[in-house]
């Protein structure tokens, strides 16, 4: 079983820039797909936000189109997310994960605050 590792997160206020990782204890297949999701404090469930497909483009959620950008680093199995033009809004817990389907694994989470 893969496991994530991710890193970074924190508070900042709005208009900041936060980074976070995720290294992958494994290589991943490229044809897999990597993202990140998030989940807001009181929300159900976690949104996809920014992620590389099946076919190797980015996609991002309207949310953060144009704010967050994803990249990765192949040699080090290792993605990131830079997120930038931070907003209240955007206060959640992220999580990395990946696979087949984008959920097969997961991170433990990071927490991101972003203060008004």
């Amino acid at each position: 079983q893969v496991q994530l590792a991710q890193s970074g997160g924190g508070s900042v206020q709005a208009g900041g820039s936060l980074r976070l990782s995720c290294v992958a204890s494994e290589y991943i297949d490229s044809a897999y797909c990597m993202g990140w999701f998030r989940q807001g404090p009181g929300d159900e469930e976690r949104e996809g936000v920014a992620s590389f497909g099946y076919d190797g483009a980015t996609h991002y959620s309207d949310s953060v189109k144009g704010r967050f950008t994803v990249s990765q680093d192949n040699a080090k199995n290792t993605l990131f997310l830079q997120m930038n033009s931070l907003k209240p809004e955007d206060t959640a817990m992220y999580y990395c994960a990946g696979g087949e389907t984008c959920k097969d694994y997961w991170g433990k989470g990071t927490l991101v605050t972003i203060s008004s």
